[in-house]
């Protein structure tokens, strides 16, 4: 009895025990739906940036983001990204995205790039911040010159 006993309350203890994770997929639905439609990126800030060159998201020169076109689908959580400015040295680049808000308010980011989303296994976690109806921030965690900083990435509705 005591052996029954002892295997009820581990199997108890187990189950009971959730994996925690920074890429949570609760969802969080209302601000997904708050994000759907055209941006832009108006502006890339970080300390130092006057200076330094942060290569965001592997891609390019995170200068090279203002101006940037983003669309996000929220009952899909798909969407596009796409660099275009020929008023810069940086090189265009288009690209499907997949997306999703957790509930801990965690923008998950996968650039697919020419595959299928089940088949890119790195992304970015950028923390949602200020979010209206007209505007919202991406805040990236960066290593600049040693030191990790954020980097904010401001949105505007197109």
């Amino acid at each position: 009895m005591k052996k029954i006993l002892f295997l009820l309350l581990l199997s108890i203890a187990v189950i009971g025990c959730k994996s925690t994770s920074v890429t949570n997929t609760k969802l969080d639905n209302k601000t997904e739906r708050m994000l759907k439609g055209n941006w832009a990126i108006t502006a890339v800030n970080f300390p130092g940036s006057e200076y330094l060159k942060v290569n965001a998201f592997n891609i390019e020169d995170s200068n090279c983001f203002v101006g940037s076109n983003w669309s996000f689908i929220s009952n899909n959580n798909e969407g596009q990204m796409s660099l275009n400015n020929p008023s810069t040295n940086c090189k265009d680049f288009s690209s499907p995205i997949s997306w999703y808000v957790n509930k801990d308010g965690n923008f998950v980011l996968k650039i697919i790039n020419n595959h299928k989303a089940k088949d890119v296994n790195s992304g970015y976690i950028l923390k949602l911040n200020k979010v209206t109806e007209t505007s919202f921030d991406l805040i990236d965690k960066v290593n600049v010159a040693g030191q990790v900083k954020d980097i904010t990435y401001s949105f505007q509705r197109q």
